[in-house]
């Protein structure tokens, strides 16, 4: 059996673990990267960027459909087609384009790479099934990025019709129905772009509303919009398995009678859970967080060396965070000191509207303490929305009574995914309201709402 002695091995490929590699290439480290499936983990492969692309399809298509019925600025068109196949084999060419790009960029800072199953045998050594045979690989530094998988419901174990997001986002054909169980963010993603591509879509939620992470103002547009697209949303609500032929779903509401939901295919969209099986967490001596890895701000576990990153050590569970962490425990290796102080990472649900937060919203900044101000400036006011024919929403701005010391920004509307760094910045270099006020914003942007939210704040709002 060959044995491979390294300065750091990272095991998981996903976002967090590949740029943990190639920042620790940069720094010339002697590093190795162990990934089992496919390079670029979850959010490259069944996530982030396919979902990414199904919803942008299903805009697209949403659009023609409209258009051949309506013509609000003077464009209609035949009755569209959609060739499903060639969407699903469009987005799979987005993806295989991404993956190339990270092995190039893997190969450009001479990180190894090793395709196989890993087991940890010690916080130093780690076993590897590969193609090739077994591998003993031993390291002075371990990095744990092992990811995330989607929870299962007890009674709606995933297989045949019971699916994950992995399966939605491949199916062979569109579906003529679909039941999502769990109105978060990624049940409401795929429902609403499968609404759009003509499935008639059931939402079940366990909360008495949808987006039940997010505050309610920002929610509500999106249930409009969920309205407007004939999606039936029940809320309050519990699925409790399947028909005995397979083909619907038990839902019980309340004092309601139980009823049930006939579908092509049920989605449980009821979250994910840290992936810590099966790759040889039992052997090491790590302090755990509930289901997590608990990890300092530095990222180090309880264990000398051994460090773990992104969706293994719980919420936020978002790649960037992950991205983040990996770059700065690359750098801790190498000598530098660093911590992970972030005063906020941005999260946006990428359904119709978008949903943007950062920081703290009105009600937690309140509950941490503070007298607060706040504001929002609606998109109705905002010339480049309106220009867009997608005025429903807002930009909202949390900040400091005493010191107008910015706390929290908020957005809901078509497009404003494109602002979350733009708000990320803000908060990250301690931006006070006068300083947002004070920067000349483009026109017409979405941004400008993000000014005027500022300026209403302060009470000198020019456009409502």
């Amino acid at each position: 059996m060959r044995e491979i002695s390294v300065k750091v091995l990272v095991i998981g490929g996903g976002p967090g673990g590949y740029v943990t590699a190639i920042r620790a290439g940069q720094l010339g480290l002697d590093v190795m990267l162990v990934e089992e499936k496919a390079l670029g983990g979850t959010c490259l492969n069944v996530g982030c960027i396919p979902s990414k692309a199904l919803i942008h399809a299903a805009d697209a298509y949403g659009h023609a459909l409209a258009q051949a019925t309506s013509a609000p600025f003077g464009l209609r068109v035949e009755r569209p087609t959609l060739d499903f196949a060639r969407t699903i084999e469009w987005k799979d060419g987005i993806v295989g384009k991404l993956k190339g790009g990270v092995t190039a960029l893997l190969k450009r800072h001479q990180v190894k790479t090793v395709r196989g199953h890993a087991a940890m045998l010690d916080g130093k050594t780690c076993r590897v099934e590969s193609d090739t045979g077994p591998q003993v690989l031993r390291a002075e530094h371990v990095v744990l990025a092992t990811g995330s998988q989607p929870v299962a419901l007890p009674g709606l174990p995933f297989g045949g019709r019971v699916i994950s997001s992995t399966e939605a986002l491949s199916l062979p054909s569109v579906p003529q129905r679909l039941a999502v169980v769990g109105a978060g963010y990624i049940g409401l993603e795929l429902g609403t772009a499968y609404a759009k591509l003509g499935t008639r879509v059931t939402v079940i939620e366990a909360e008495d509303r949808i987006l039940p992470a997010y505050d309610t103002e920002l929610a509500r547009p999106v249930a409009r919009r969920l309205k407007a697209l004939d999606v039936e949303v029940l809320t309050g609500a519990r699925a409790s398995g399947l028909s005995e032929a397979g083909d619907a779903l038990r839902v019980e509401q309340g004092d309601a009678a139980a009823r049930s939901i006939a579908a092509d295919y049920f989605l449980v969209a009821v979250g994910r859970r840290p992936r810590t099986s099966d790759f040889g967490l039992d052997q090491l001596d790590l302090a755990m967080n509930g289901a997590a890895v608990r990890i300092d701000e530095r990222c180090a576990t309880s264990m000398r060396n051994v460090w773990a990153i992104g969706d293994l050590t719980g919420e936020p569970m978002l790649a960037h965070r992950a991205m983040a962490q990996g770059a700065m425990v690359a750098e801790i290796i190498a000598g530098q000191r660093r911590v992970f102080d972030k005063v906020a990472i941005p999260a946006v649900c990428f359904t119709d509207p978008e949903v943007v937060t950062v920081g703290l919203s009105p009600d937690e900044a309140r509950a941490a303490g503070h007298a607060v101000q706040t504001a929002m400036f609606p998109f109705q006011a905002n010339g480049r929305a309106l220009t867009l024919g997608a005025d429903d929403g807002f930009v909202r701005v949390t900040a400091r009574s005493d010191n107008h010391l910015v706390l929290g920004i908020a957005a809901v509307g078509a497009g404003v995914s494109e602002l979350s760094s733009a708000f990320g910045l803000a908060l990250e270099m301690g931006a006070r309201l006068e300083d947002i006020a004070g920067t000349i914003h483009a026109h017409p942007t979405l941004g400008e709402a993000f000014h005027e939210a500022s300026l209403r704040v302060l009470g000198e709002a020019l456009h409502v």
